[in-house]
């Protein structure tokens, strides 16, 4: 299997890139697309279509293809995947629920191929990634491969999209369904985030509303105990203050912790609204801001990864929640690159609103804050 990645500001580059990709005798039959809402995805959907390729697609909150992050831009994985290899399905939260989207998602998956494994992007459907994960488990019949991210609207936050070619909706769901006896694949969920303090206790919380933490206002606990201040007025220093620098990280028993970013806050109830759902009773710690520590963490468990399941690659994709790009700043291109040199491999991947993998000693699930990478080659 050939990958090539290719990215552009406007429609009329990527047509230019893609026909320099293909000038070889390339074929391409799937395209991972990558782009910003600003940019015109009906229109780059269809060049990509009107040359029978294939589309896996997603709004982002920033790109990145191997080593380099882009703003704005579009960014593609061509892959001339046998067409017997792959399916893609479109699903879209209506009439029928996300998780019954979702069960179908793996039904089909299982009806399709033997052994499937699923990449998925979810639209702005934050409330529902548990149920996304739950339902594709239900409907295959047990535990699969699923990894993916939650696609992104340049922190907009008003309606991150999935979409294919003729299908888009923030409420969308596509699954880029893979036969895992003819494709190998591979990959982590890995944050490297130190916690802090004493476990505390969800003492009331709805979904991913928090209300209280240890019977305190979940606002003022958070801001007390770290001592951070947020700005009313712009309504953006709980993103980058609170839900960047110090995620919670969700206990349990013999696995890694799962993270959870608060995204947004409630000035009347003094609640946080976090990017996936924290049970009542949950056991949590604070996260210390990260440091380069973090990003040799992610690094290493790439490393193992390679050398415990999948030596080489074909093909890379990342899927990195926002919020590390946030805390990180500068140092986020450094672990992007630094990921793409374990396998050595084309790769293509964007900045997210929450991550769905596996961790080194978890199950497959939904997680912020986190970086899943996925490797991709064939048998």
């Amino acid at each position: 299997m050939i990958s090539k990645t290719i990215k552009g500001n406007s429609t009329e580059t990527i047509i230019k890139e893609i026909d320099e990709a293909t000038s070889d005798g390339f074929k391409p039959t799937l395209a991972i697309v990558f782009l910003s809402i600003k940019q015109d995805r009906e229109a780059v959907s269809k060049v990509l279509d009107d040359k029978g390729i294939q589309i896996f697609g997603a709004t982002t909150a920033g790109e990145f293809i191997d080593g380099d992050i882009e703003e704005g831009s579009i960014v593609i994985m061509l892959l001339d995947i046998n067409h017997e290899y792959f399916k893609l399905l479109f699903l879209e939260t209506g009439e029928q629920s996300t998780f019954e989207n979702a069960k179908q998602l793996g039904s089909e998956g299982k009806n399709t191929f033997k052994n499937p494994a699923f990449i998925i992007v979810s639209g702005w459907l934050s409330k529902d990634g548990e149920n996304i994960v739950e339902g594709i488990t239900e409907g295959s019949g047990g535990e699969v491969t699923i990894f993916g991210g939650m696609a992104g609207d340049d922190m907009f936050l008003t309606g991150p999209i999935a979409f294919t070619h003729g299908k888009s909706s923030a409420k969308g769901l596509i699954g880029l369904i893979i036969d895992e006896d003819k494709i190998e694949i591979n990959g982590i969920a890995t944050c490297g985030w130190k916690p802090v303090g004493t476990t505390k206790t969800i003492t009331k919380s709805e979904g991913n509303v928090v209300y209280t933490i240890d019977d305190k206002p979940a606002l003022d606990m958070i801001m007390k105990y770290l001592g951070v201040e947020y700005d009313f007025d712009t309504g953006k220093e709980i993103v980058t203050q609170i839900g960047a620098y110090y995620p919670l990280q969700m206990e349990r028993e013999n696995v890694a912790p799962v993270m959870r970013t608060a995204m947004l806050a409630n000035r009347e109830d003094r609640s946080l609204i976090c990017a996936g759902n924290v049970p009542q009773g949950s056991k949590i710690k604070f996260s210390l801001p990260p440091d380069f520590d973090a990003i040799e963490t992610v690094i290493e468990e790439c490393k193992q990864l390679k050398d415990e399941y999948q030596q080489e690659a074909d093909a890379l994709i990342m899927f990195s929640c926002i919020s590390r790009h946030l805390s990180f700043g500068i140092l986020m291109s450094e672990e992007i690159s630094q990921v793409q040199k374990v396998w050595n491999a084309p790769m293509v991947g964007f900045f997210t609103y929450g991550e769905f993998g596996k961790s080194k000693t978890g199950k497959h699930e939904f997680h912020n804050n986190t970086c899943c990478i996925v490797a991709l080659k064939e048998k």
